[in-house]
């Protein structure tokens, strides 16, 4: 079979896959960046080839803008916070079930998980109620050791940490699975050689179970980064970004500017949250990764 004809056939069978990626993927995209750089606002969408091109205009406003300011340092404490959290929240879980000390460890294992396939709108209307400052169970059971519980929701002072600790409880189930299965792949030889040579669990953690565990430890921090950047879900549930701005995220200030017909600013907006995520991946490839010819 001639070559043309060899490609042919190929780019006959790519063309349905190459067709929907361009019209559904591609051409958003680009569409986005180009709305960016333009003033383009609701009243424009019937004649929008006469929007005015701003340049980087947008940007500029994203940085004066207060209260973006404000979304950016609230998403970056919950990143900074919550990660970590989850993170060491899903290895204890992980360790403890591979430790083969807990009894029922199917039960566990479904109860730890069960909360990363249920609706993120559900939980977080639970969770409202939870932390509800007058019949919540949690300023119930404050109250019964004495403790005065604040409104948690309602006071600016914890609200972004309470959506973090939903946040971890959440999603630490899924990088409990992957922890797990990470752990259950280390040879057994490694660990008695180590106890046989006086080490002890701290050592042996950390120089063996660590270091083997670094790309699962790099894959869940990526994954949980990425939709940590993206938090949306639960300020729009749970507080609707207050009191006073103070669980306002990106992704829900840029949400807020497309409702309000800010086309060109929101796409701006979202070209910054993109960066953001990028930069953050890189990095925790550059702290987590492969290291002398390693992984």
């Amino acid at each position: 079979m001639p070559r043309w004809r060899r490609a042919l056939t190929g780019w006959s069978f790519a063309a349905p896959f190459t067709v929907l990626f361009l019209v559904f993927a591609l051409l958003p995209v680009v569409a986005s960046l180009v709305m960016s750089v333009t003033d383009l606002r609701a009243t424009d969408l019937r004649h929008p080839l006469a929007v005015n091109f701003v340049g980087l205009g947008n940007y500029t406003r994203l940085f004066e803008d207060a209260l973006f300011r404000r979304a950016a340092v609230n998403t970056l404490v919950f990143v900074v916070i919550g990660v970590p959290l989850t993170i060491v929240l899903a290895m204890a879980a992980a360790n403890g079930l591979n430790s083969g000390l807990i009894r029922f460890r199917a039960l566990f294992r479904v109860g730890f998980y069960l909360p990363v396939v249920t609706s993120i709108v559900a939980i977080a209307v639970v969770w409202r109620f939870l932390l509800d400052p007058d019949a919540g169970i949690v300023n119930s059971l404050l109250g019964a050791v004495g403790i005065d519980g604040p409104a948690w929701l309602q006071d600016s002072r914890t609200s972004l940490g309470s959506i973090i600790a939903m946040a971890a409880w959440r999603n630490f189930g899924s990088l409990m699975v992957i922890f797990l299965a990470a752990l259950q792949s280390i040879p057994v030889d490694l660990y008695e050689a180590a106890t046989l040579d006086g080490a002890g669990r701290w050592q042996q953690l950390r120089r063996i179970t660590l270091p083997l565990m670094r790309p699962a430890l790099l894959f869940g921090a990526v994954i949980t980064g990425i939709g940590y950047l993206q938090l949306f879900e639960e300020p729009l549930v749970m507080t609707q970004g207050g009191p006073l701005s103070s669980t306002l995220s990106m992704s829900y200030h840029i949400y807020n500017q497309f409702g309000f017909g800010n086309y060109g600013y929101a796409a701006a907006a979202s070209y910054v949250l993109f960066v953001a995520i990028v930069a953050l991946s890189a990095l925790q490839f550059r702290l987590l990764g492969a290291r002398d010819g390693t992984s």
